[in-house]
C-alpha cells in the first residue's frame, strides 16, 4: 500500500509549462532527438513532432485546476481504512474459527461460549467502515478548489492509522482466540484470562479508530 508515495512529486500543468520553452516542449526518446529537434528545417519528421503551439500551452494551463491530485490521497485513505480493517477482521475470524472447529469435536457444549473471539474480530471491520464513511462524507462536502493538500494528507493518515491498528488487533485476536478456545476445552478457568487478553487486543483497534476520527476532522 506504499505505492502512493510515488505520486508525491507529480507535477501539474503549471509546473510543466514553466520549464518548457519553445522547441524544448517536445518529448524526445533520447537526448540526441532533442538536439536534432532544435535545428529548424533540417529534419521534417522531427519538425512535425515538435509543433506544440502556444495555444496548446494555454489549453493545458486552463485544464490544470481540474487535475487535482489531492483526491487521490483522500480515496487511498478510504481504501486503506476499509481493506486493512477487513483483512484483520478476516484473519481473526478464520484463525479463531479453526480453533473452535477443533475444540467443538470434543466439547460441543462450549461452542457458543467460544464465539467471543469471532465477534470481537468482526467488530474490527465495522471500525474500517465507519472511518471510510466519514472520510467519504468529508470529501463529498468539500468544494473541488477547497480540498487542500494538508486535508488530503490528514484523510490519508486517518485511513492508514485505523487500518493498520485494526489489522494488528485482528492478528492478536486470531492467535489468542485459536489458542484460548483450545485451552478452554481442557480447563474452564482459562476462559476469563482469554477474555481479558481479547479485550485488550480489541482496544488496539479502538485506539486507532479514535485517532483516525480526530485526523479526519
Amino acid at each position: 500500500f506504499f505505492f502512493f508515495f510515488f505520486f508525491f512529486k507529480q507535477k501539474t500543468a503549471y509546473e510543466i509549462s514553466a520549464c518548457l520553452v519553445g522547441s524544448e516542449m517536445c518529448i524526445r526518446d533520447s537526448p540526441k532527438g532533442v538536439r536534432k529537434c532544435r535545428v529548424n528545417g533540417r529534419n521534417p519528421i522531427r519538425k512535425t513532432r515538435c509543433q506544440i503551439t502556444n495555444k496548446m500551452l494555454v489549453e493545458l494551463a486552463v485544464l490544470a485546476p481540474e487535475t487535482n491530485t489531492n483526491y487521490f490521497y483522500g480515496y487511498i485513505g478510504i481504501a486503506c481504512a476499509l481493506v486493512l480493517a477487513n483483512t484483520g477482521s478476516a484473519y481473526g475470524t478464520a484463525k479463531s474459527g479453526v480453533g473452535i472447529s477443533a475444540m467443538g469435536v470434543l466439547r460441543p457444549d462450549l461452542i457458543i461460549k467460544s464465539v467471543v473471539p469471532i465477534i470481537m474480530a468482526g467488530i474490527l471491520g465495522i471500525y474500517g467502515l465507519i472511518i471510510s464513511v466519514i472520510i467519504n462524507q468529508k470529501i463529498g462536502s468539500t468544494n473541488e478548489n477547497a480540498y487542500y493538500r494538508h486535508v488530503a494528507f490528514g484523510h490519508l493518515a486517518s485511513g492508514i492509522c485505523n487500518g493498520l491498528s485494526s489489522l494488528s488487533a485482528g492478528l492478536a485476536i486470531g492467535i489468542v482466540g485459536d489458542a484460548g478456545v483450545r485451552a478452554n476445552a481442557q480447563q474452564d478457568q482459562v476462559f476469563v484470562g482469554m477474555l481479558l487478553v481479547l479485550i485488550f487486543s480489541e482496544a488496539l483497534g479502538l485506539y486507532g479508530l479514535i485517532v483516525a476520527i480526530i485526523l479526519s476532522q
